[in-house]
């Protein structure tokens, strides 16, 4: 019996900036805090910094340059690009607009989307819709952020932890796609625990909001560390139970899934919702320690890293689950396309990338 048409992710990319700021560079900054901290705090040891010359929309068109040269489409075939980010080159026009013009994708509609490190799961949700509703063929996602340009560089709680960076996939309709599940939730009442205040409509930009640093980011680290493993934790057990890949006692099945790749927050917190589903350490996919915390990008940075390390297989059940600022929680469960990456691979996309 041929299945029906269905989403899948039919090419990948990402884009970290060359400058490398590792732990040593907040010791240096006399942050009372060592590399050994970090590590132990935090699980990074380095972080990807973008230059001045670079906004996100240059990160996120590097990505998807890479993605759409792996699924072998033209710019001109795009319906949809969809940008997930928190730190847009500007309020308007959208990140996606400048990544559209960049590609010259000519047919393409784009916007952004703002759910702060969940962005890049609600986007796949949306396009996966999309998709399954018949009404996209070709579509971009791309999750990309320039969190350093927002974070106070002499908070230790803050500096440490983010990084720069932009991941990208192709989702296209193929023959043989699995049903795919995704559960968005949300918790607005908490938003004050993880935010940027000023910017916006509530706090115009002005001398007072300059002087306060009402611009950084702004986080009650203890809170939002219980948030995240708790929320994580409770979304993927519903959504596994949704999708009926639970035991009779809605326990989560590890069996059932070949890797996790959860939003690269901290490996504390990623260790511990590992626990709480039960999922074996080899399942549990992580490279904070290379690029701290890239907020929307992560999970695609993540998915790329795994995909190219042999950690994913085509037809492998990948759970991806994310929590961030609002705040934002979500999770997803795909069914993974692509075919191991072949020999001289990066060397074809790369001359391609260069024509």
């Amino acid at each position: 019996m041929t299945k029906e048409l269905g989403p899948a992710i039919t090419g990948i990319g990402m884009y970290a900036p060359e400058l490398i700021r590792e732990n040593k560079h907040f010791e240096q900054r006399g942050m009372n805090t060592s590399d050994e901290w970090i590590r132990r705090n935090t699980g990074i040891k380095r972080r990807h910094i973008a230059s001045f010359a670079e906004a996100t929309s240059d990160l996120a068109t590097k990505a998807a340059e890479e993605a759409l040269a792996m699924a072998d489409l033209d710019p001109d075939k795009i319906g949809q690009i969809v940008v997930a980010t928190a730190t847009p080159d500007m309020i308007f026009p959208s990140t996606a607009c400048k990544v559209q013009a960049n590609l010259q994708a000519v047919h393409s509609g784009a916007f952004d989307l703002s759910a702060a490190c969940s962005g890049s799961l609600y986007a796949l949700a949306y396009t996966y819709g999309m998709h399954r509703a018949g009404m996209q063929d070709n579509s971009l996602v791309i999750g990309a952020e320039t969190l350093s340009r927002i974070v106070d560089p002499d908070d230790r709680g803050t500096a440490i932890l983010f990084g720069d960076g932009a991941g990208a996939v192709v989702v296209q309709n193929v023959q043989d796609a699995e049903p795919s599940h995704f559960l968005l939730k949300a918790d607005g009442s908490k938003g004050d625990l993880l935010m940027l205040p000023a910017g916006g409509s509530r706090f115009p930009a002005s001398k007072e909001t300059i002087a306060t640093g009402m611009h950084h980011v702004q986080m009650r680290g203890h809170d939002v560390f219980k948030e995240a493993v708790e929320r994580m934790t409770e979304v993927s057990v519903e959504l596994l139970q949704r999708a009926g890949m639970t035991n009779a006692q809605g326990e989560v099945d590890p069996r059932r899934i070949n890797l996790v790749i959860p939003h690269q927050a901290n490996q504390r917190i990623m260790d511990m919702v590992g626990r709480r589903l039960g999922i074996p350490k080899d399942k549990l996919f992580s490279n904070i320690e290379e690029y701290g915390n890239t907020s929307a990008a992560s999970i695609l940075i993540a998915m790329y890293d795994a995909y190219h390390q042999g950690r994913i297989h085509k037809d492998d059940t990948l759970l991806l689950v994310s929590f961030g600022g609002g705040f934002t929680y979500a999770a997803g469960i795909i069914q993974w396309h692509l075919e191991a990456p072949r020999l001289g691979f990066r060397e074809k996309i790369a001359q391609r990338l260069r024509r």
